[in-house]
């Protein structure tokens, strides 16, 4: 199974269109505000439909649960790719969401339910990170793809068009995962058993301080590196632009070289250290020490940051993000075993749906704040500002030398 998972993670990550993905949206006139509000619909509608996604897989099946989600991303592509105004991109974005509202924190409790029938519960950040580092690989591969379509063809369509090819084939590798990983089901099923799995999850949350924590601090972390992470792509085109290299060519198709390589060097970079997660927990002490020094050099790179866009330095603000990037492969899978280790094996794939719910608020609150202020000054500095917050108030809060687990 290690091999189908590493698969899908793989395949999930064909996303050509990733790096390129706010270029687009710029290039059909949308304004980095417009832009941020676009990100936040697709937040609202992720968290509308991720809970009852995660309790349905739960209660239905995870098998299930994913096909609806690829086929949902398929959808989503060629709705992207045929989009001529800002009315289909609300609908591709809405399509969009209910594929990662179905699919985020479900196939992470197939993983972990799998570690733990299998008796290898000590192993579970070593086995999602290796899963992970899968998953990285398959977005360097897939960053040289979509910048290769993008130079030959000079349009970015077909980045969308292309990616639905990969979805369609992990929804036939979906068809081998064993019924074993649908989680226990309880026949027949009734809305009433649906929302009681729903309420027990919140409960669980809102009862146990170190799960509650976990959960807020994957609203700051990860809501703030999504809401951000896509800024580098129009630094990327900036510096593009100014490079006395590949002049004969169009600036797009300038960008796309670029973009291929900071983005391939990104994902190999992360792919290591998705890889190597287990044994930052494991030099850190455990899962919760790892979380402070990961935070610590979060703040650091996010003052790095917006110390380089103040200044101009482009060259060290890149290198910023891919390292933030590097971190966050770092701090998501021991996260991810944060809470798992306090949760029950019943209500897995409910609880991470709970976590990604509050990503994705962290996300829909600051993105159109960040777009509004990158309108309004003309500058990136305010993307680093958003992290720098975060992390800062992340940091004065948490219980450093006291027993963080503790109920």
């Amino acid at each position: 199974m290690l091999f189908r998972f590493s698969l899908y993670g793989f395949l999930k990550n064909q996303r050509y269109f990733e790096p390129f993905l706010m270029l687009a949206f710029v290039e059909k006139g949308l304004s980095f505000l417009q832009i941020g509000v676009l990100f936040a619909f697709r937040e609202v509608c992720v968290n509308l439909f991720e809970i009852p996604s995660g309790a349905v897989a739960d209660l239905y099946g995870r098998r299930r649960a994913m096909v609806v989600s690829f086929a949902a991303y398929i959808v989503s592509l060629a709705t992207f790719a045929m989009s001529t105004n800002v009315a289909w991109l609300f609908a591709a974005m809405f399509t969009y969401a209910i594929g990662n509202a179905f699919r985020s924190g479900t196939h992470k409790a197939m993983i972990f339910d799998w570690v733990r029938i299998h008796g290898r519960s000590d192993e579970k950040t070593r086995v999602y990170g290796y899963t992970r580092s899968w998953s990285k690989l398959g977005s360097a591969v897939s960053v040289v793809l979509g910048a290769a379509l993008v130079f030959y063809t000079g349009a970015y369509s077909y980045i969308f068009w292309f990616a639905i090819i990969p979805y369609a084939l992990n929804i036939v590798n979906f068809l081998g995962y064993p019924a074993e990983l649908d989680g226990e089901q309880d026949a027949p099923v009734s809305f009433g058993a649906l929302f009681s799995v729903l309420w027990e999850s919140l409960r669980e949350v809102a009862g146990r301080r170190p799960l509650r924590r976990a959960v807020l601090e994957s609203l700051g972390f990860e809501g703030v590196f999504h809401a951000t992470k896509d800024y580098l792509q129009p630094i990327l085109r900036q510096t593009a632009m100014g490079l006395p290299v590949l002049l004969m060519v169009s600036d797009m198709k300038r960008t796309a070289v670029l973009v291929g390589v900071v983005y391939f060097v990104l994902h190999v970079l992360s792919s290591a250290a998705a890889r190597q997660a287990h044994r930052v927990v494991d030099a850190a002490g455990g899962e919760e020490p790892a979380a402070d020094i990961l935070w610590a050099v979060d703040w650091l790179l996010f003052a790095g940051l917006l110390a380089s866009l103040i200044i101009g330095w482009q060259a060290s603000a890149i290198a910023a993000f891919v390292l933030l990037m590097a971190v966050q492969n770092l701090w998501r899978p021991a996260l991810v075993s944060r809470i798992n280790t306090y949760s029950t094996p019943e209500m897995g794939a409910t609880v991470l749906s709970i976590e990604a719910q509050a990503k994705s608020l962290g996300t829909m609150m600051i993105a159109p704040l960040v777009g509004w202020a990158v309108d309004t000054t003309g500058s990136f500095w305010p993307v680093a500002a958003a992290g720098l917050t975060a992390a800062t108030l992340v940091l004065l809060s948490r219980p450093f030398g006291r027993d963080s687990r503790a109920a």
